[in-house]
């Protein structure tokens, strides 16, 4: 049987989160009878076992292998320019040494001349005769030097440059490393037909290497929070996609910003270290140690095209508005998913125990139809950059709370008022009682309701008791490892304190460890 080459590009592709399916179509007139057909060249990560063929026409297909076809070059259009150029740029350098050893050697046969020169004309001088032709000599020598030298320079120059060219077309070569390999798969698809025709056949296979994760926006307006949701695609494979119908599929086939939380805080009796034998470092052992662009506003705001959706059952495929042509350089390529604009209940939350920072949070409810995948947020107010937050998995119909950075207009103001210390007396207990004031205050336009957290020890021995004494207003929750909270609504410029004091009673042989203030 002849063999026949289909010239079958990439006419779609697949992406998702792991891998990616790409699907390749040509037309090809076979003769009657048995037929091979090759479709190649195909990348060489392609699962053999993903191959599969389709298409259209009066013939029938009888088997389909894969194989590996051997060339004497890199058969990708974009390698093989880049060795051309790799090539012409290692010319130039040997052509530019060759013109540099050239003037080398001119330059010493210069100096050599002068030397020589030299005798004869000190007894010229000697005798004061040929004084003007012993200057024209002398200026016409360091003429030729000068030139020498500068032509010398010249050459540095463009040698540097072409070195420069010649590390940038490594570098390519270099991220196009599955590319730059001269062989590649071939798919070889047996076909028989009762008469000559032409036909199209289509070739799906499945590649590693590639996929796709999320990227949000979250631009907050008001208590309008609008979610621009980006597809971020990045592929290896050895083929560069180009544009086509690229979708990106959930489909698996087989420094943040977060609100502060408070540990617990525990009290124990102190236990002397067992002293114990320090082990020699061995050899070679080391110690280690533990966005935003804006467009200022001009009316009418940019539009911004959405994807295309399509439901599944246990997953979706999102079309892209306008093809995105993907080369196989590593390098990530934004794709826009939907924009989705939500609801927001917006709130603080402060922690000054730990820090008088006051976050800004939402609490917002997915009313989409989308499931969004886990992701980084980049958090805007208004046109402003604010920092990042991590997005979870975010299901239709699911809450979920949104840092969205701190707001300075909110201020938080937390001091000792009262410290009791008594000393133990025979058969008496230690005492220890502090008293803290936290002043908050609403500088923001608007209503704010602001969730404050403070912390009471926990007791981890028999021997130490924590007794809550003092808490105003009355806290809305205080759990059993101490953490107090307290949700206050305040108006526009409106001030409240949270009053709050424990007592810690310890045993006379109680050393106490754990303890702050």
């Amino acid at each position: 049987m002849s063999e026949l080459v289909v010239h079958a590009p990439i006419v779609a592709v697949t992406v998702y989160p792991d891998r990616a399916r790409i699907t390749r179509r040509g037309r090809v007139v076979v003769p009657a009878g048995d037929q091979t057909v090759y479709v190649e060249p195909l990348p060489l990560l392609l699962q053999d076992d993903s191959v599969r063929v389709s298409g259209r026409g009066p013939a029938t297909v009888l088997g389909v292998d894969v194989a590996t076809r051997h060339h004497p070059q890199a058969p990708d259009e974009t390698v093989a320019e880049l060795e051309r150029q790799r090539r012409q740029a290692q010319d130039e350098i040997a052509a530019l040494t060759d013109a540099d050893d050239v003037q080398v050697q001119l330059e010493t046969f210069l100096a050599q001349l002068a030397k020589r020169a030299g005798g004869s004309f000190a007894r010229t001088l000697a005798s004061g005769d040929a004084t003007a032709e012993l200057g024209g000599f002398t200026e016409s020598l360091a003429s030729r030097l000068a030139a020498v030298r500068a032509t010398r320079r010249e050459l540095t120059v463009q040698r540097r440059d072409v070195e420069d060219r010649l590390a940038a077309v490594g570098r390519r070569l270099a991220a196009l490393s599955e590319q730059r390999v001269p062989d590649r798969r071939s798919a070889a698809v047996t076909l028989e037909a009762e008469s000559e025709a032409e036909v199209e056949i289509e070739l799906s296979y499945v590649v590693p290497a590639a996929g796709w994760s999320s990227s949000y926006d979250v631009r907050l307006r008001g208590d309008q929070l609008t979610l621009n949701w980006y597809g971020l695609v990045t592929q290896a494979t050895g083929e560069d996609w180009p544009e086509c119908d690229l979708t990106l599929s959930t489909a698996r086939p087989t420094v943040t910003a977060k609100v502060p939380e408070l540990d617990p805080w525990f009290l124990d009796r102190s236990h002397p270290p067992v002293p114990v034998a320090a082990a020699p470092l061995s050899r070679g052992m080391a110690r280690t140690d533990a966005f935003a662009e804006t467009l200022q506003a001009a009316a009418p705001a940019f539009v911004e095209q959405q994807a295309a959706v399509e439901q599944g059952v246990t997953a979706a495929s999102y079309t892209p508005p306008r093809p995105v042509a993907v080369p196989a350089d590593g390098a990530t390529h934004r794709a826009t998913i939907a924009a989705i604009e939500l609801d927001a209940a917006l709130d603080y939350i402060t922690a000054p125990v730990r820090s008088t920072d006051v976050h800004l949070r939402a609490t917002v409810v997915n009313s989409s139809a989308h499931t969004l995948p886990a992701g980084k947020a980049a958090v805007f107010h208004d046109a402003d950059f604010v920092g990042s937050a991590a997005l979870p998995l975010w299901a239709p119909g699911e809450d979920v709370e949104l840092a969205l950075g701190l707001d300075d207009r909110v201020r938080v103001e937390r001091k000792l008022v009262r410290r009791d210390a008594t000393k133990a007396t025979l058969g008496s207990t230690r005492r220890r009682q502090v008293e803290y004031e936290t002043k908050i205050e609403n500088h923001t336009p608007r209503a704010a309701r602001i969730t404050v957290l403070d912390q009471f020890p926990v007791a981890r021995d028999h021997e130490i008791t924590v007794k809550r004494l003092t808490a105003e207003p009355e806290p809305a929750e205080t759990t059993d490892l101490g953490v107090v909270t307290w949700k206050l609504d305040l108006g526009p410029g409106a001030t409240a304190t949270v009053r709050f004091a424990f007592r810690v009673d310890s045993a006379k042989a109680v050393d106490l460890t754990g303890w702050r203030e």
